[in-house]
């Protein structure tokens, strides 16, 4: 896989990170999944961003991806019996569809584990669309096993994905 350095993005890369989100969002269109139709959360967004949980990653200095690593565990997907403090949360991850295949997501998914490994966190979570199979088969790849479908009427996410964090290839 081409050389990917990985960074914090900065909060006036807030454009950047919604066009990769925004590219993302109109290919899912295309084939007909209704997954991110809808404005980016420009203010969790920017929230994130100041806190430091946004990520680039880069090729030659170009930003080919993001994702969101932090410690917030959903309250509407995660219940106190999953021990939501043990693990590290993955969000709006998104690979510029120019990279798509590389290889690009499961070196993002295994640097996000190796930060919970960092961070004595058991688990590296993240929920998915609830009716996009292909994205479920994707994270059962990346060795990722689903925990529950949650359907809830005002959410299109609920399927909920956990792998240990000690499962990353260095």
């Amino acid at each position: 896989m081409t050389d990917l350095h990985i960074r914090p993005a900065r909060l006036d890369e807030l454009a950047t990170v919604e066009s990769l989100l925004i590219e993302v969002s109109e290919w899912l269109a295309s084939r007909g999944i209704d997954q991110w139709q809808f404005p980016p959360h420009r203010d969790r967004i920017t929230t994130a961003l100041r806190r430091g949980e946004v990520f680039l990653a880069e090729v030659d200095g170009r930003p080919v991806a993001t994702l969101q690593v932090d410690d917030h565990a959903d309250p509407e997907f995660w219940t106190p019996e999953d021990e939501p403090g043990d693990a590290l949360y993955v969000h709006r991850m998104a690979v510029t569809r120019k990279f798509s295949g590389a290889g690009i997501g499961g070196t993002l998914l295994d640097w996000a584990s190796a930060r919970a490994v960092e961070e004595g966190k058991a688990w590296l979570r993240l929920d998915a669309w609830k009716n996009n199979p292909g994205l479920h088969q994707y994270y059962q790849d990346q060795g990722f096993r689903m925990i529950r479908l949650i359907d809830l009427p005002h959410r299109g996410s609920g399927a909920l994905f956990q792998r240990p964090s000690s499962l990353f290839r260095e």
